[in-house]
C-alpha cells in the first residue's frame, strides 16, 4: 500500500528495533524525560488516515495507524502476525506530541493481527485486526475500531472506503446480543463513515456488503466489553398448576421428584407442592399445547399410577406476542427516581415475567402486582447513560425487547480506577516436585495456621506451612499422583478467605476467569487512609488479563504485587468513607461473586486502642448464651456489636458496662456454622473484627463435598440433565446451587443417599456455570463451566440465574477410603431359608434348648438371632456356623413365661419368624 504523498521523500533504510535509538539520539534525552512524566493511561485510540478519493496508489509505503498513546518510545514494541502465521515488525515512530505512529508495509493478504506492548506487556486492546486486500480484488475496503472492538453504551466507529465507487448498492448489518442503531453518513469523498450503538457486552459480527456479496474480510467480528456494566434481575409470577391424584403426606412429598414431557419430547424438571385444598399440585410453565406426561418417581421408582396425563389446551400457553407493555419508562428515563411502565398478561396463558436492566449503574427494581393480570414495574438507575431492558415472558421476549432506555440526569458522583495486568501461565506441576501456594494475612500468629492436602483418590496429609515475610505465608507439599489436588488451609480451625484452593499436578484440564479465586481483608471491610490488601489466585485459570476496578464515593490508589507463582497481592488506598465495589474481571469477564461490596469505615479514631479478652476458644453449642470483654484503654465513645449467622440472618449482641474501661458483650448464636462477630467502635471495627467463630461439632466443611456427573460435563438443550453432589461426612449446612447461563433453567434437587441430586434442562447453547456452595464457600471446581449444544429453544437475552438451597441433613459414606467400615453389597432371599427343632416350639428351664438353620439356597447375608421374655432378653445365647450357611443355635432361659424369638438373614424375617415359644 502507498500514499503518493509520502512517495517523493527518498526513501529511508529499513530501521529495526534496536537501531531505533540511533535516529533519536539527538532528542533521545528530551523524549524520554517529556513522555516519562506522564501518567500511564491503558487505552488505546487508532485512528486511520483516509484514502483520498481518485488518488493514484502504488506499492511501498506505509498505512499509518495512529495511537495516541502515553509511552515514551523506548518502552514501545509491536509485531504484526501475518496470515501465513509468520512475524513482521512494523515501524514506529514517535511524533514527539503524545501520539506514536504505526507503518506497515503488507506482503500478504487476509486477516493480520497488530500487537502493541508496553514494557513487555500488550496494551488493552491488543492485538488488533485489519484486513488486508490486494488492489485487484475490488473496490470496498473497511477500517476502523468498530470493526474489532468497543465498549457498551458508547458508540463504535468505522470507515467504508469504496475507492471510486459509488456509494449505492452498499449494505450493512450489525448482529449481536443487543439490537443496535446504525447510523452512516456518505462523506462524499469515496468514504462512508459507519456508526454504531452496542447496548450489551458480547461479540458482534458487523456485515458490509457491496451488491449483495460480502466485502474482503466480513463478517468482521467486534469484541464488546461491558467494561462498568451492572445488571440487576427479577422473577416475577409462574405456572400453571393442576391438582394430582390420590393422597400423598407431607413426608412423602419430601421424597418424591417429579419431571413433565412435552409431546415434542422436551423433559423438564417440575415441582410438587401442597394446594390450600390439601390436594397435591404439580407447578410448571407450559410451552406447548396437547397431552404432557407427568412423572412421579420416588427414589428412582414409579409411584403408583404414575406417569400422569395433563392436558395442556391453547390459551394456557404462555404466549410473549400476547403481552401488552405501556410506559414512558421503557423509552426514556431519569436518575434517582422511579421509571415506570405496566405490563398486562392477561391474554397471554401462563409463564414466569423476567426483567433484567443493564447498564452503567445497578438500577433497583421493583415489581407491584395490581390483581388485575397488570404488573407495573419500576427502576431506579443511579447513573445516566444507555441501559438495556430484557423483558421476557415464559422465557420469550415481549414484542419489542430487549429495549434501549437513554437515562439522563446527575450521576451519584461515583469515581472509578482500574489497572490491568497481564499474568503468564504457570509451568505444568510434575508429581513429586515441590508445590507451593501462597498467601498473605497479616496480623495473625502463625502457630494458629494449619493446611492439609487432598489427592484426587481421597488421601488427605498435613502439608507444612512457612512464613516467607512477615504476613505472607506458603503452603509446601509434594503431591504423589496427577490430577485436582484440594489444599485446604485453616487458622484457628476455620478455612482463611480463599480456602479450599483447587491445586492442579499435570496439565490444566479447563481454564479461564470461573477459576480465579479472590480473598482477604480488604474484600470484606476497608478503613479511610490505609492500604486494604487482598490475595488473588489466578494459577488454576491459565494465562490472560487481570482487571481490577475500585468504584466508590473516592479515586482510589491501587497496587499490584506479582508473586511469580500464579497469585498475587492487590491493595487500594481511598480517601472518603462509603459503599465501594471492587471488580476483578480475567479476560474481559467477572471472577466469581465479583463485583465484591465493601464498606469502607472512617478514619480509626480511638478504635485501635481497645482489645478484646476472654474471647470463646474453640468451638462451642448453639442457642446457649456466651460473652467475652472489651476493654477501652481510655478511648471515648461508643461502642456496638452484631453476630451474624452462616444463613446471613444478624442478631443484635447485649453490651453492659462493667466500669468505666471494661464493658462486657454477650451473644447468642442459634444454629451451627461459623459466625462473624462485628465489635465497632464510634461505627469502626476494632482490631481483629469481625471476629469468626464455630459453633456446633458437625460444622460443614465445604472442602469435603464432591460434585459430579455428566450434568457438569457436556449437556444437551431440551434434554434433562443431573448431578450429584456427595455431602457424606461434610457436616450439616446450608447447599445452595445456582446456574447461570443464556437463560434460566427448570431445576430441582432432591436427596439421594450419598448427597443430593439436582436434574435441570438447558433451554439455550452457550456455556453455564454452575455454582455448588455449602455454608456460602464454593466447592472444588466451582463454578463449573458446562458447554450446552443443541437448539434454540426459548429467545437470547441477558444472562439469567436460576437457583436452589437445600439445608442438608448428616450423611455418613456407605463405602470409599477413611470413611469407616465398608459393608459389602449382599444378594440373599431370605424366603429360601429353611430351620426345624424343638427349640422353635417349646423350651425348658435352665436346660439348653437348641435349632437349625439351613441357608444354603439363600445366597449370601448376615444371620441375626434374637430372643425376647417377660422380663427383657433371653440370658445365654449361642450361634455355631457348620459350613455352607447352616447354623446350629442354642440357648437357656430362666424365667417362665411367653418368649419371642426372632431369625433374620440380613434385613428379612426367615419364614415363620417371629416365632412364639412358651417356657
Amino acid at each position: 500500500m502507498n500514499f503518493s504523498w509520502l512517495s517523493e521523500k527518498p526513501e529511508a533504510p529499513e530501521a529495526t528495533w534496536e537501531d531505533f535509538t540511533y535516529y533519536y539520539r539527538p532528542n533521545y534525552y528530551k523524549v524520554t524525560v517529556s513522555e516519562r512524566d506522564r501518567p500511564e493511561r491503558p487505552q488505546i485510540y487508532y485512528n486511520e488516515a483516509l484514502i483520498p478519493e481518485n488518488e493514484e496508489l502504488s506499492k511501498n509505503d506505509f498505512l499509518p495507524l495512529n495511537f495516541l498513546s502515553s509511552f515514551y518510545i523506548v518502552t514501545h514494541q509491536a509485531e504484526v502476525k501475518m496470515p501465513s502465521g509468520k512475524v513482521d515488525k512494523p515501524i514506529i515512530q514517535d511524533n514527539r506530541d503524545g501520539t506514536v505512529s504505526v507503518k506497515y508495509d503488507p506482503k500478504e493478504e487476509g486477516s493480520h493481527e497488530l500487537i502493541v506492548k508496553y514494557n513487555g506487556e500488550p496494551v488493552q486492546g491488543s492485538p488488533f485486526k485489519f484486513h488486508v486486500d490486494s488492489i485487484t480484488s475490488g473496490y470496498v475496503t473497511a477500517y476502523g475500531p468498530g470493526l474489532t472492538h468497543g465498549v457498551t453504551g458508547e458508540p463504535c466507529n468505522f470507515t467504508i472506503s469504496t475507492k471510486g465507487a459509488s456509494a449505492a448498492g452498499l449494505t450493512m448489518a450489525v448482529e449481536g446480543p443487543s439490537k443496535v442503531d446504525i447510523n452512516y453518513h456518505d462523506n462524499k469523498d469515496g468514504t462512508v463513515s459507519v456508526q454504531y450503538l452496542p447496548t450489551a457486552p458480547g461479540e458482534y459480527h458487523v456485515a458490509v456488503r457491496f451488491g449483495d456479496k460480502h466485502i474482503k474480510g466480513s463478517p468482521y467480528v467486534a469484541k464488546i466489553t461491558g467494561e462498568g456494566r451492572k445488571r440487576n434481575q427479577i422473577s416475577v409470577g409462574s405456572c400453571s398448576e393442576v391438582t394430582m391424584p390420590g393422597e400423598i403426606t407431607d413426608d412423602d412429598l419430601r421424597a418424591l421428584n417429579a419431571s413433565i414431557q412435552a409431546p415434542s419430547g422436551l423433559e423438564e424438571p417440575c415441582f410438587l407442592k401442597r394446594m390450600p385444598t390439601g390436594n397435591i399440585g404439580i407447578s410448571f410453565t407450559p410451552r406447548e399445547t396437547g397431552e404432557h406426561l407427568v412423572s412421579v418417581k420416588r427414589m428412582g421408582k414409579h409411584i403408583p399410577n404414575s406417569p400422569f396425563k395433563v392436558t395442556v389446551m391453547e390459551r394456557e400457553v404462555g404466549d410473549a406476542k400476547k403481552v401488552k407493555v405501556s410506559g414512558s419508562g421503557l423509552k426514556e428515563g431519569k436518575t434517582h427516581t422511579e421509571n415506570i411502565f405496566s405490563v398486562d398478561t392477561r391474554n397471554a396463558g401462563y409463564g414466569g415475567l423476567s426483567v433484567s436492566i443493564e447498564g452503567p449503574s445497578k438500577a433497583e427494581i421493583q415489581c407491584t402486582d395490581k390483581d388485575d393480570g397488570t404488573l407495573n414495574i419500576s427502576y431506579k438507575p443511579t447513573e445516566p447513560g444507555y441501559y438495556i431492558v430484557n423483558l421476557k415472558f415464559a422465557d420469550h421476549h415481549v414484542e419489542g425487547s430487549p429495549f434501549t432506555v437513554k437515562v439522563a440526569g446527575e450521576g451519584s458522583n461515583r469515581k472509578r480506577e482500574k489497572i490491568q495486568r497481564e499474568r503468564d501461565a504457570v509451568p505444568v506441576t510434575e508429581i513429586g516436585s515441590k508445590c507451593k501456594l501462597t498467601f498473605k494475612m497479616p496480623g495473625i500468629t502463625s502457630f494458629d495456621l494449619a493446611a492439609r492436602v487432598t489427592s484426587p483418590s481421597n488421601v488427605t496429609e498435613d502439608a507444612e506451612i512457612q512464613e516467607v515475610e512477615d504476613g505472607l505465608y506458603s503452603v509446601h507439599f509434594v503431591p504423589k499422583e496427577l490430577g485436582v489436588h484440594t489444599v485446604s488451609v485453616r487458622y484457628k480451625d476455620m478455612h482463611i478467605p480463599g480456602s479450599p484452593f483447587q491445586f492442579t499436578v499435570g496439565p490444566l484440564h479447563d481454564f479461564g476467569s470461573h477459576l480465579v479465586k479472590a480473598g482477604g481483608n480488604g474484600l470484606e471491610r476497608g478503613r479511610v487512609g490505609v492500604a486494604n490488601e487482598f490475595n488473588v489466585w489466578t494459577r488454576e485459570a491459565g494465562g490472560g488479563s487481570l482487571a481490577i476496578s475500585v468504584e466508590g464515593p473516592s479515586k482510589a490508589e491501587i497496587e499490584f504485587k506479582d508473586r511469580k507463582d500464579g497469585s498475587c497481592d492487590v491493595a487500594y488506598k481511598v480517601t472518603e468513607p462509603g459503599e465501594y465495589r471492587v471488580g476483578l474481571k480475567f479476560n474481559d469477564r467477572h471472577i466469581p461473586d465479583s463485583p465484591f461490596k465493601v464498606y469502607v469505615s472512617p478514619d480509626a479514631g480511638d478504635a485501635h486502642k481497645l482489645e478484646v479478652q476472654q474471647f470463646p476458644e474453640g468451638s462451642i453449642q448453639a442457642d446457649a448464651p456466651y460473652q467475652f470483654l472489651v476493654r477501652k484503654n481510655g478511648a471515648k465513645g461508643e461502642l456496638d456489636a452484631k453476630i451474624v449467622a452462616p444463613s446471613g440472618t444478624d442478631d443484635d449482641c447485649f453490651i453492659q458496662a462493667i466500669d468505666s474501661d471494661m464493658t462486657s458483650v454477650r451473644f447468642y448464636p442459634r444454629e451451627n456454622g461459623i459466625h462473624a462477630i462485628h465489635v465497632k467502635f464510634n461505627g469502626v471495627h476494632i482490631p481483629g473484627s469481625p471476629f469468626r467463630i464455630k459453633v456446633g461439632k458437625d460444622v460443614a466443611d465445604p472442602a469435603a463435598v464432591h460434585a459430579s456427573g455428566s450434568g457438569l460435563e457436556l449437556v444437551k438443550t431440551g434434554h434433562k440433565a443431573d448431578f450429584i453432589i456427595n455431602t457424606c461426612n461434610a457436616g450439616v449446612g446450608t447447599l445452595s446451587v445456582a446456574i447461570d447461563g443464556p437463560s434460566k433453567v427448570a431445576m430441582d434437587c432432591t436427596e439421594v443417599e450419598e448427597g443430593y441430586k439436582v436434574r435441570y434442562t438447558p433451554l439455550l447453547p452457550g456455556d453455564h456455570y454452575v455454582s455448588v456452595k455449602y455454608n456460602n464457600i464454593h466447592i472444588i471446581g466451582s463454578p463449573f463451566k458446562v458447554s450446552c449444544e443443541g437448539d434454540k429453544m426459548v429467545d437470547e437475552g441477558a444472562q439469567e440465574t436460576s437457583t436452589v438451597v437445600v439445608e442438608t441433613v448428616h450423611k455418613v459414606a456407605k463405602s470409599g477410603k477413611n470413611t469407616g467400615v465398608v459393608m459389602p453389597a449382599f444378594k440373599s432371599d431370605a424366603s429360601q431359608v429353611t430351620s426345624k427343632g424343638m427349640g422353635l416350639k417349646k423350651a425348658f428351664m435352665g436346660k439348653t434348648n437348641t435349632f437349625t438353620i439351613c441357608a444354603t439356597e439363600a445366597g449370601n447375608n448376615i444371620l441375626y438371632v434374637g430372643m425376647y421374655g417377660p422380663k427383657g432378653p433371653c440370658e445365654e445365647f449361642s450361634i455355631k456356623h457348620t459350613g455352607r450357611n447352616n447354623y446350629n443355635v442354642s440357648y437357656m432361659v430362666r424365667d417362665r413365661g411367653q418368649y419371642i424369638l426372632i431369625v433374620k438373614w440380613g434385613d428379612e424375617h426367615i419364614p415363620g419368624s417371629p416365632f412364639q415359644i412358651d417356657v
